[in-house]
């Protein structure tokens, strides 16, 4: 559950630390008072996109906490594949805006993405408000409901699966089915490209190859010029000994002279390890044979230019190149055999489409039976709010195949009887629409494992005996899990095991809001408050008493 809630510098709300508990919680406040911020605020803990205009004016960042406590098994498995640690099944949600800079979030101290924050929120709060019971009125929407109330996700992953396949082999059917005289050119076009490149005789590494033989070759008189020179200093010529002899005369002198003094045995060590060395570098250069063919610089330059030509329309490496050249072989064996590759593919493509059919006719047979189910449940609701009378139906059209199955699916409504159901949006009122998505969501609530729901002024345009069925549906809906509501109607109210009012006041100019638990009598105080406004009554405060010992 959703144990505690802390914002700061949200909007009007400067710091606000709320402490929340099991059962069904409201909160009530003066419109404009900033409820609907502590539902912003909770969306941006969820990962829902924020706007920097949340933070609250002169201050340079915002942040919003959210520690959810009694984890469920399934979550915590969610928490490890994301690596996310693990802290006494509990979870603490941290997410800071800036006006200037990233915006960051963390995830028990340890730093997180949105998506992983919108990959967890669907295991920990339901959010129900009234944008959502417009979501009633988009079709496109309701086979979602079905999905979800019949646990078609798996099914319908498997089709969706299928008709992905389906999709890829009918592209490839048609890249297939192109005009002989198209074909014929590509292959003319495919036949040339091959052999210029394997007319080439392309390896890889060659350009660097020949670049390094190009500088050699330009360089040549410099290398051929210092390696004679070398030779003549190590070995000497006819007017002069070389080093090989200096350094043989000084190893001799030492030799001669450490019989005396044997401190002279390590510089001669030294002398003979420098004459050795010295010995195989002079061998290593008289068997070098430092001749380079000035012509052959021509032949180096002829090649380079012809893969850089290459180059330019095959690929800027070899690899590349040969990668190309690769590619063309398979697309000209494939136009050469495309008969046969056409008639593997028709092959492949009707045996995934009937594949295909017969996961969407399961679809559409499970979706049907949920469908009665699901009319049966959510009428039973609707007459428990107040709606009896309400003919609530699942129509189901069959269509071709789609990316979510054969199905059309759609909700029809008839809230007055004799009429024939109709869509939603064209008899349902904003009342009717908040009852219709309670009575929708509770039959869904029970095919869920998400332990707090988050009800946002749900009973808009509702009044009287329909606010008292409103509040104990919320109220039996909470008996197995957090339900926490923003309501302005004291009938639900006077419901709630807890109650939290948001009030706002000015101080020295700037606009602060605070949240605050109520006890007994602050209860009847708001609840009063609700029924009559500010100038409250004796006759009110007996009427919201009465209205509280009632529950």
């Amino acid at each position: 559950m959703l144990a505690q809630l802390f914002i700061n510098n949200i909007a009007v709300i400067e710091r606000a630390s709320i402490d929340l508990d099991q059962g069904f919680t409201v909160l009530t406040g003066e419109t404009g008072a900033g409820k609907s911020i502590i539902i912003d605020a909770i969306h941006a803990v969820l990962g829902e996109r924020t706007s920097k205009e949340l933070v609250r004016t002169g201050e340079p960042a915002a942040s919003v906490s959210a520690l959810f406590t009694g984890l469920s098994q399934d979550t915590l498995e969610l928490l490890s594949s994301l690596s996310v640690p693990e802290e006494d099944n509990s979870l603490l949600i941290q997410r800071n805006i800036r006006l200037e800079g990233k915006s960051t979030c963390k995830l028990n101290g340890a730093p997180a993405t949105v998506s992983m924050l919108k990959t967890i929120a669907p295991r920990l709060v339901g959010i129900h408000g009234q944008h959502e019971s417009y979501e009633l009125l988009s079709p496109e929407l309701h086979m979602n409901y079905i999905d979800s109330f019949a646990r078609l996700e798996s099914l319908l992953e498997r089709y969706q699966a299928s008709y992905r396949h389906l999709r890829e082999l009918q592209r490839e059917l048609r890249a297939l089915n192109t005009d002989e005289g198209e074909k014929t050119r590509r292959m003319d076009l495919l036949r040339y490209q091959i052999d210029e490149i394997e007319g080439a005789g392309i390896t890889p590494g060659e350009r660097e190859t020949l670049t390094q033989n190009r500088e050699l070759v330009r360089n040549s008189e410099k290398v051929s010029t210092a390696v004679e020179q070398v030779k003549a200093l190590l070995s000497g010529d006819e007017d002069s000994s070389g080093t090989l002899s200096d350094i043989s005369q000084a190893a001799g002198e030492l030799e001669r002279a450490s019989a005396y003094l044997p401190q002279l045995e390590e510089p001669l060590q030294k002398l003979r390890e420098a004459g050795f060395l010295l010995e195989d570098a002079s061998s290593l250069l008289h068997g070098l044979a430092v001749d380079f063919d000035p012509s052959a610089l021509d032949g180096i330059e002829e090649r380079l230019d012809q893969l850089y030509r290459l180059g330019l329309k095959y690929g800027e490496t070899e690899e590349q190149m040969l990668q190309y050249l690769a590619d063309c072989q398979e697309e000209l064996h494939k136009i050469e055999f495309s008969d046969e590759e056409r008639e593997k593919l028709r092959e492949a493509y009707e045996e995934e489409k009937r594949r295909a059919i017969a996961l969407a006719k399961e679809l559409s047979e499970k979706r049907k039976a949920a469908g009665e189910r699901f009319v049966g449940q959510v009428k039973s609701e609707l007459a428990f709010l107040n709606m009896p009378g309400v003919e609530f139906v699942v129509e189901i059209e069959r269509i071709p195949l789609t990316p979510t199955g054969c199905d059309k699916l759609q909700f029809l409504v008839s809230a007055n009887k004799g009429e024939p159901p109709k869509p939603l949006s064209k008899i349902a009122s904003g009342g009717e629409l908040s009852r219709i998505m309670l009575a929708v969501k509770t039959v869904l609530s029970g095919r869920d494992k998400v332990d707090t729901l988050i009800f946002d002024e749900v009973d808009a345009g509702v009044s009287g005996a329909a606010a008292n069925k409103i509040g104990e549906k919320l109220r039996q809906v909470s008996q197995n899990r957090q339900v926490l509501c923003i309501t302005h109607l004291p009938q639900i109210a006077a419901m709630a095991d807890h109650h939290l009012r948001i009030s706002k006041h000015v101080v020295k100019g700037r606009t602060f809001t605070q949240v605050d638990p109520l006890d007994w009598e602050g209860r009847k105080q708001e609840v009063a408050r609700i029924i009559g406004g500010e100038d409250i009554t004796q006759l009110q405060l007996d009427m919201a008493e009465e209205m509280l010992k009632k529950t």
